[in-house]
């Protein structure tokens, strides 16, 4: 073994002649060239040719931990101050220099050792636990070109060849591995072999960067005990077993299917041994569910053979997904490729045990479902009881490049200590294919490692040749027992290559010839495992053959079998949705008022401290306000409302979880959910103590890192797991929401239709211009509008006992405008037999504004009472007039129809004219459309003109969506068309507000006063347009206008209708025909697909009929 190397110029040859002469141990730094920048390196200085003069050494020096420290300048001055006072130096170091005084000169064979010697041999030993992992054999291909660190050459040390047989004292310390064993004389060979082995083999370990004695030595000990990786006949096997199924899986796709994507595991098969090795080990230390998240690529050999999901179902899947067939109750959605599904089993382990598995399904942006992964299995843990986090683990399955370049990675990694987000530790596995698509390393990260960004957790780095089935094996188990040990996060660094490109019809040689060159003529690891088994003589050549045959069968029988695959009703919902209704089964709408008498009680309950309990002045009294309100039943304002509605749903055995930034207090200073002790610190939150022995997670409110994708992806996948919870994230503004963009479009919008799951998450988003600028104004609803998948020109049913519209459509987008109405709306998420996403925008200023209030008596269930109408007490999807209007009203000259604050400002403005004349009503649902109630309005008003008021610019807001589904309840009452609607509000903007106070003011004033008054003409500013083809925007009217001389208008598009350019291209090909006298809205014809959640069809063949449609 080669262990001593060649000098490497002078500065290498004189820091060898001063150790050599009993000098210092001087540290040398050298940086290796960025050609070569594949892993990381410890960095040395070079020093001059000279020794080092020893300096004075601080006294704080004297005291570093042996164990801890990394140079040896001061040792001799360590060894000076110990001979003076052993109590000047710290314990590690006083027992250091006692092992070495009370038995050098004693103990045989080492009499002519210096305490120097022996002190840069445990330096050495400390060089292979830091930096070992450099000199490990991790490429299965052998490309890579690491320079070895100088630390791991003895000769730096003054070690010899000669040296190899000497008998060194090491002593017996307070640290595992092999220091540990009662062999304090051991040769420098021994030492050495015994330092290879365990650092420099197939696995690499970082973890001495752990700033925890007890966790390195607990590691130590696995790494240097020499019998950690040997295996019987019995369990090889069993791996050999294992490996066969995943490499023969992959070969019969490629077989049957040869131009077919499926992001094979070719070059990374051993992953599937690995993880059915890591679950049995975590069954046997007592975990009972898993919940895994992975990328595209081994997506479909991990759903097969690991969660094992039908091999036919796979099958038929390739085969073009036949859409499951029409059954009553049946919602199948729009599908999504097979490479994003998920699906769950209870599979049994080679322990004679049985675990939950969970695939969630997840799209093809990478890493972004990471966090509904944590989410999902804190979940569990609350569901289950299981406080220790024992039970239920996550496991994250990444790829290299996406792991060292998705921020929403150390997002999650952050989330991983925090008190309401922790679950007890993240088993991370990287497939690292040592290239991103089509990126080499070195263009990818400025790292070493893909996996350094979990070094900021102090989470263990495991990396293994991904060659070495029974080292990966190995590091699969460690992970395991590390996870259920210390109850943190561990990385598995699985370095494998790609042996086809980044899909099966894609060619890597294009970028990365070198690669594929060697990648061509490399063998399989398992036919590097059958040689070894085979060299062994554990196996024979009969027991191979045997099992290929058994798989091989297996695999032919369900692909037959596939060919009359038809899929039945599905069990889309696990076992806590039983009896919740898919959007295709009626669901009765439910009351949501509350008893006085609970009312009252859970009132006093939130509103009260303990004795001696003494918060801030300023808090004290808002909570004498509400205990006033509560009391008189009189001026219910916006905190009071929604605490009122989460204690109702604790009392009722729901749990509540509210999360985001600064959520305790309140972004406005507004909720005080959680009070803060100001002579002690100690916090009281009064909904903890709703109900007697309340469990302390059922209501859990916590203000959460500075973090929007992360967050919102934890509470996604904690709002999946039960529907008996109301799970709640608050965006400190609405315009940082957008910070969590792909949740909303991959997730939120449209999980139900592309993977059939349910989430009744809610979205609290403020928004509002208050002249705050352009960044805390806008909660961006249009965004939420215009990905909402309801049918702008078809009214759908809308009698009472008949109404399915929240069930068909996406997610719900409501802007309310008093308490009451928010206290249902919040109840309405869990008095129902389905779950809907919710997104609200949520007020600033209404939260304090004097008419914002509601009685108590709108929130119970006592008829007669305000809220109580015909069908009950619930949400009010539109307030009418609040003036005393009969059902015919025809000396209404205008009906205003607004969403949001600026209803009170036009009813101020109102209020102060007199304009007895105007009808102001509020939409406070605006998904879905509340045909039947506009309707309700447009009959009590036939004289009115019809405006929508929006504070919003034109391009903004909710005017784009409001407008053809107002139009489409104009038309069904012959009361015109969209071009009887009129539009106040701001004029289209790039910025969703102006920055100028000032501008502001003037602008709010002029909406509100050319609302209201009818001989102003309101100035509507240029309008930005669309192109269609080449051209989108700005919208080309010339050319438009030229080409309107055809008698019948069309605008065609592959996209579904509320996505695409439709939306905006239709009013502005509408002012260019408009222009030449050609008509109006009404005579564009739309031809495309029809309005929907998700963005594609994930069905083949259903996508096909779809174009054929298109194009005939």
């Amino acid at each position: 073994m080669a262990w001593f190397r060649a000098g490497s110029g002078v500065a290498r040859l004189a820091i060898r002649r001063t150790l050599s002469q009993g000098g210092s141990y001087a540290t040398r730094s050298r940086v290796i060239p960025p050609q070569n920048r594949f892993f990381h390196s410890t960095v040395f200085k070079s020093k001059a040719q000279t020794a080092p003069v020893p300096r004075p050494v601080p006294l704080s020096k004297l005291t570093d931990n042996f164990l801890d420290g990394t140079s040896s300048v001061y040792l001799e001055e360590l060894q000076r101050a110990w001979e003076a006072d052993p109590n000047s130096v710290d314990e590690s170091w006083d027992n250091f220099f006692r092992n070495f005084v009370g038995q050098a000169a004693t103990s045989p064979g080492i009499s002519g050792q210096t305490i120097q010697e022996s002190m840069r041999l445990l330096l050495l030993v400390r060089a292979y636990q830091v930096n070992g992992h450099m000199k490990a054999k991790l490429d299965p291909l052998g490309l890579e070109e690491r320079e070895i660190p100088d630390d791991l050459d003895p000769a730096l040390y003054g070690f010899t060849e000669a040296d190899l047989d000497r008998e060194f004292f090491l002593g017996v310390w307070r640290m595992s591995g092999f220091l540990s064993e009662n062999r304090p004389v051991q040769t420098l060979r021994s030492i050495l072999t015994r330092l290879e082995q365990a650092y420099c083999g197939s696995i690499g370990y970082e973890y001495m960067h752990i700033a925890d004695r007890e966790k390195c030595n607990w590691l130590r000990d696995k790494i240097e005990t020499p019998t950690s990786m040997q295996y019987n006949c019995q369990r090889r096997e069993v791996i050999l077993d294992r490996l066969i199924w995943s490499t023969q899986f992959e070969n019969f796709l490629a077989t049957k299917w040869t131009t077919a994507k499926r992001f094979g595991l070719e070059g990374g098969e051993t992953l599937i041994p690995g993880m059915k090795e890591m679950f049995d080990r975590s069954a046997d230390l007592g975990v009972e569910s898993i919940v895994i998240g992975m990328p595209h690529r081994g997506r479909l050999n991990v759903l097969g053979n690991v969660v094992r999901k039908p091999l036919r179902q796979i099958f038929s899947e390739f085969s073009g997904g036949t859409k499951p067939v029409d059954e009553v109750g049946l919602y199948t959605g729009t599908g999504d490729v097979k490479y994003h599904l998920g699906t769950s089993y209870d599979r049994p382990t080679r322990g004679g045990k049985r675990i939950h598995l969970s695939l969630v399904a997840n799209p093809s942006h990478l890493e972004a479902v990471d966090p509904v992964v944590v989410g999902k299995t804190r979940a569990k843990q609350y569901y289950s009881n299981d406080t220790d986090r024992t039970k239920n683990m996550g496991i994250l399955i990444h790829g290299d490049g996406s792991f060292a370049g998705q921020g929403v990675v150390y997002e999650t990694l952050h989330l991983t200590a925090l008190p309401s987000y922790t679950t007890g530790g993240t088993i991370h596995i990287v497939v690292n294919n040592q290239v991103a698509f089509t990126t080499d390393p070195r263009a990818g990260r400025s790292s070493q490692y893909c996996t350094d960004v979990a070094k900021a957790l102090n989470a263990p780095i495991l990396h293994v040749n991904a060659d070495d089935m029974e080292a990966v094996v190995h590091v699969c188990e460690l992970a395991a027992e590390w996870r259920q040990t210390f109850h943190s996060d561990v990385v598995v660094d699985l370095v494998c290559y790609r042996r086809f490109g980044h899909n099966e019809i894609d060619e890597p040689s294009f970028t990365q010839p070198k690669m594929y060159q060697v990648i061509r003529n490399h063998p399989s690891a398992l036919e590097i495992y059958k040689k070894k088994l085979l060299e062994s003589g554990q196996v024979t050549e009969e027991d191979i053959r045997r099992i290929q045959e058994k798989v091989l069968t297996i695999l032919n029988e369900e692909f037959l079998a596939s060919q009359d695959y038809i899929p039945r009703r599905r069990d889309w919902l696990s076992s806590h949705w039983t009896g919740f209704k898919s959007p295709e089964q009626l669901s009765r709408v439910r009351n949501t008022g509350v008893k006085p008498e609970i009312l009252k009680n859970v009132g006093k309950a939130i509103t009260t401290f303990p004795e001696n309990f003494k918060p801030h002045r300023a808090v004290k009294k808002v909570y004498e306000q509400r205990q006033q309100m509560i009391e008189t039943g009189e001026g219910i304002d916006w905190a009071v409302g929604e605490a009122l509605a989460f204690a109702t749903l604790l009392v009722e055995g729901n749990h509540v979880r509210l999360s985001g930034q600064d959520v305790e207090r309140g972004t406005f200073s507004h909720r005080h959910s959680v009070v803060h002790d100001q002579e002690t610190g100690e916090k009281y939150c009064p909904l903890d103590h709703v109900v007697i022995n309340q469990n302390e997670e059922m209501f859990t409110v916590s203000n959460s890192s500075l973090s929007e994708f992360a967050v919102l992806g934890f509470e996604l996948g904690y709002s999946m797991e039960s529907p008996n919870s109301l799970v709640i994230w608050e965006a400190q503004f609405g315009d940082f929401a957008n910070g969590s963009q792909v949740i909303f479009d991959q997730f939120l919008s449209s999980g139900e239709s592309k993977w059939l799951r349910q989430t009744g998450l809610v979205l609290l988003l403020p928004h509002g211009y208050d002249g705050q600028g352009p960044e805390h104004s806008s909660a961006r609803l249009e965004r939420f509008l215009q990905m909402s998948d309801d049918n702008p020109y078809v009214i759908p049913e809308m009698e009472p006992t008949l109404r399915k519209q929240i069930q068909e459509c996406n997610w719900q987008v409501v802007n309310v405008t008093t308490p009451a109405n928010y206290f249902h709306v919040l109840r309405r998420q869990i008095h129902r037999d389905f779950r809907k996403p919710l997104v609200l925008m949520a007020p600033k200023n209404l939260l304090r504004h004097k008419e914002c209030k509601s009685n108590l008596s709108e929130f119970d269930d006592v008829q007669g009472h305000p809220g109580f109408d015909k069908q009950g007490t619930r949400f009010k999807r539109l307030i009418k007039d609040q003036n005393e209007h009969s059902d015919l009203e025809q000396g209404i000259r205008r009906l205003v129809l607004c969403s949001g604050k600026v209803y009170y400002e036009l009813d101020e403005e109102r209020k102060k004219v007199e304009a007895k004349d105007i009808a102001i009503c509020r939409v406070e649902q605006l998904c879905p459309f509340p045909y039947d109630l506009i309707q309700r309005e447009l009959k009590r008003y036939p004289n009115a003109e019809i405006v929508w008021c929006q504070e919003e610019p034109m391009n903004m807001g909710a005017y784009s969506y409001i407008a053809p589904r107002l139009s489409t309840a104009m038309k069904a009452l012959d009361r015109g068309t969209m071009d009887d609607i009129k539009y106040v509000g701001r004029s289209p903007s790039a910025a969703s507000a102006t920055g100028f106070y000032q501008v502001h003011v003037k602008e709010q004033t002029e909406l509100v006063y050319y609302e209201l008054d009818e001989e102003r003409e309101r100035v509507d500013g240029k309008e930005i347009a669309i192109r269609r083809l080449e051209q989108l925007c700005p919208f080309p009217y010339d050319l438009v206008l030229r080409e309107l001389r055809h008698d019948e208008i069309v605008w065609c598009q592959e996209e579904p209708m509320n996505m695409g350019a439709y939306s905006y291209i239709a009013p502005r090909l509408c002012t260019a025909m408009k222009a030449m006298g050609r008509g109006s809205w009404e005579d564009i014809k739309y031809v495309g697909r029809g309005p929907s959640a998700s963005t594609a069809i994930g069905f083949s063949q259903v996508h096909k009929n779809d174009r054929l449609r298109l194009s005939s």
